[in-house]
């Protein structure tokens, strides 16, 4: 079980987030959601996740301002950071790893190959 390890899914798209949350739990992860850059925010000064999962592309603040915002924060550095996205070409990744993510999946959603990326993200020190 994974419970102890808490993941925040950030996206606008209520399927994308009922898809990421079922996988996610399936796993045993303890899951919470928001829907918008500022709503995490305010879910990550409550409680700060292990790891956040967000889309790239949000209303109002992007998914990379967000990245960029929690890894120049010393009290949220080190939470690890998933950028998901539909917007799959390679300098988007290269644009996710620089704004501070630690990893990139794009849309949609391989599922075979994302607990696997999740839990890499999780098991790293």
């Amino acid at each position: 079980m994974n419970a102890s390890q808490s993941i925040l899914v950030v996206d606008d798209n209520a399927s994308n987030v009922a898809l990421l949350e079922h996988l996610l739990k399936l796993e045993g992860y303890d899951v919470r959601v928001a829907f918008d850059a500022e709503a995490a925010l305010q879910s990550i000064s409550e409680r700060p996740p292990t790891l956040l999962v967000t889309d790239i592309q949000l209303p109002g603040m992007s998914g990379l301002d967000l990245a960029r915002r929690l890894k120049s924060r010393a009290g949220t550095s080190v939470i690890r950071i998933l950028a998901v996205t539909a917007f799959a070409m390679a300098a988007d990744e290269a644009r996710a790893l620089e704004a501070g993510c630690d990893g990139y999946v794009a849309k949609p959603i391989d599922t075979r190959h994302f607990s696997g990326v999740v839990a890499s993200l999780l098991n790293r020190t």
